[in-house]
This record gives C-alpha cells, structure tokens and sequence, in this order.
C-alpha cells in the first residue's frame, strides 16, 4: 500500500494512495433525541433524522418522519448539523446506512454524521462510507453486543482507503451524476402521483367525474353506486417480521414497515403488484405499492383486491385513518378494524374510464422506475472501481 495519508491541507498532487481515519474527513457529530416531555421541540421546519429515515440507497435525505423547531436549536445547538453532511447510522443491523443532509437538521444519538472539513467534497465523504459499508459494519457488529452500537470513539478510528486526494471531486462529480438522474426521477414519479391523486379526489370525493350533471345523488351516494367495507372487496394480510439476514443492502426488493421502505431485500413475502397499508408507527394509515414484489414487515399489511381493481383500491386507502389510531406511545390501526372502513364504490363503467387514464401514468412511472434501476446498477458498479483506482480519471 502507498504512503498513509496526511496534512490533507497539501497540494493535490503531494496526496499518494493510501488510508486515513474517518476523523480525519471532519468533525464527528453523534445526536441526540430532545425531551418528549417538551413537546415544544417538535412540529417545526427542520429535519429530525432517525435510522428509520435512511435506506440503504438514501441520498439526500428529503424527508422525515418527524420534525424539529426553532425552540430545540438552543439547548442542542452543539448537535444540529449543516446542510451536506454525512450521516452515519451506527446501531444495530442498520449500521452503514448512509444520507447526506439535505438542509440544517438534527439527528437523533444512534446517528454519528461527518462534517466535511473545508476543501474536502462532501459527495466524495459519502460515497466513500458507501464503499466501506461493510467493513463498517464488520467494526459495529464485531463487538459481540446483543444490540451491536458503534459508538463515536470507535467510528472516528475507522481506518479507510482512499484513492488520491487530486481525484476526490472528479469521482464525487462522476458519480453525483447518476444520483441526480435518480433523484429527478423520483420527483416526476412523484408529480405523477400527485396528478393521479387530485383526478381520483376530483371524481372521488368531490364527486365531479364526467356526466355527475346528470347522475342524481341519494344521501351522498351518486345512483349506481354503493358503499362497502374493505373487507368485503379485498384480503387483508398481516406482514412477517425479517431476520438478521434476510435484511440486506444489495437485493432489489424492498422491504415495507409502517413507515415505507426500511430497506432493501434479495427475499420476498409477496410478488407481483402490491398494495401495502401502514399499520404501526407515527404514519400509521399511509399507503405504499410496489410493481415487483415486496417483503412487508409486521408493521404493515398488504392489502390484495378480490373484486375490485387495484388501481381504484390504492386511491380507495388515500384516505383519513387518524381516528382510528389506538395506542399513544406506539400507534397502531388492527387489521380487524380496517377491514371494517366503508368506501364510496363508484360504477363499474367509471372505474373503468377512471383506470383508463390512471394507467398512462402507471405506465410513465413504470419506465421512470426502471431507468432508477439501471442508473443504480451503473453506478454500484463505477463506484469500487473508482475507490480503487482501477478506472483512470
């Protein structure tokens, strides 16, 4: 191996190949968690992250579960982290999980997040902890704990290779490149969304579907229509708990909680086309799917039509479920009681019209979706390459 890395104040081209301690990238932030007694502290504009808000293919972190204000910034000042920093997660079996912070934010205690020193690119830091993901993980979960922590100490002695310093920016730049393209791509499959979203309320809910001038409602109900339980008109099944090792940051098959995705999986518990109802956590109630199949945890429920089509069904489920939270610390919505939420069933003519229209936008994010993949297949491939100097630059 050449030379160690050090000074990284000198000129580029001093730099040789060689290794550094991830201190030597930064400052070291490990985060803490403000007081539930002060419900002050929540609610506000910035960014509280948990393990729980990364993935194993987070980038930047757009969006948590929870939110902090104005009010915690001053007695955790020493914790908040600026926007492009480089968060960490370091507990349990989602050590390595990785996310560059998308504004000024604070992270909670099992998060220990880089903050690039000046000069160094903050997307190189990133995609280096991507590269060491495991080695990473070796360190965390090699201590024999029950609930493996890496605590700040440890994490900032990690040892990396790096490549020469003179190349950090150009492979950050290179690689960047492929990020972005994803990311623009999720925000048009989620305009998409949106669009399929406000035609269904529109039609729906506002009950202003094409021909509504001459349909005579009774009692909220337009003629021809009918309200049915869930249950009636789709199975509703609990998910299944993931072992250690069946939870993974290679495979291509997510792996559904209450909350979304908690991860990626080479294993699945449903295939094909699938609905997934969130029934434990603070979004208990929200609606996910998935084209390919999914794994779904016993936080969440899939929910399969019998009668009715899928893509009326996944509209059918945007819909209020906060009156029937049960629980405070943990809230949950049982299986029992969705399957007894009624519905406005519209006829089968217009669901039909409805589908129609809905199914452009099915196909658009479909090919969006499967461009996400490919990019990610392209760059998991440059990236060790590029760590390990084996393509010039």
């Amino acid at each position: 191996m050449g030379g160690r890395v050090r000074n990284l104040g000198k000129k580029c081209e001093d730099i040789r190949v060689g290794e550094i301690a991830i201190s030597d990238l930064g400052k070291i932030v490990t985060g803490k968690t403000p007081s539930t007694k002060n419900p002050e502290f929540f609610h506000g504009n910035y960014q509280f992250v948990t393990p729980s808000d990364l993935d194993w293919k987070t980038y930047y972190c757009q969006s948590t579960e929870r939110t902090i204000n104005e009010e915690a910034k001053n007695p955790y000042r020493n914790q908040f982290i600026p926007p492009d920093s480089v968060m960490v997660t370091c507990i349990g079996n989602t050590i390595g999980k990785c996310g560059i912070s998308s504004g000024e934010c604070l992270t909670n205690q099992q998060i220990n997040t880089i903050i690039p020193k000046t000069g160094i690119n903050p997307k190189f830091v990133y995609y280096l902890m991507i590269h060491n993901k495991e080695m990473i993980r070796g360190v965390g979960i090699g201590g024999g704990s029950a609930t493996p922590i890496l605590n700040k100490t440890a994490f900032s002695k990690i040892r990396l290779r790096v490549p020469s310093e003179n190349s950090w920016g150009y492979i950050a730049s290179i690689l960047s490149v492929y990020d972005d393209l994803i990311e623009n791509n999720r925000r048009r499959i989620h305009l998409l969304e949106r669009a399929a979203r406000l035609l269904y309320k529109e039609w729906f809910i506002h009950l202003r579907f094409p021909g509504h001038e001459h349909v005579p409602i009774t009692d909220g109900i337009p003629k021809g229509w009918e309200r049915k339980a869930l249950g009636d008109f789709a199975e509703i099944k609990g998910g299944k708990q993931y072992g250690d090792n069946e939870l993974d940051g290679y495979g291509e098959v997510p792996v559904f909680g209450g909350n979304g995705v908690q991860g990626y999986s080479l294993k699945c518990t449903h295939s094909g086309f699938l609905i997934v109802f969130g029934r434990v956590g603070a979004n208990c109630g929200s609606v996910y799917w998935s084209y390919d199949g999914a794994w779904v945890n016993n936080n969440a429920s899939s929910v399969v039509p019998d009668s009715h089509n899928e893509l009326i069904l996944q509209h059918l489920l945007h819909y209020d479920f906060g009156h029937l939270r049960k629980g405070s610390a943990q809230p949950f919505i049982p299986n029992s009681i969705l399957s007894t939420v009624q519905f406005l069933i519209p006829t089968e003519a217009l669901a039909i019209k409805f589908c129609e229209t809905i199914r452009k936008f099915r196909y658009q994010q479909r090919n969006l979706d499967h461009q996400i993949r490919l990019l990610a297949q392209a760059r998991d491939l440059l990236l060790p390459r590029l760590m390990n100097g084996k393509v010039s630059i």
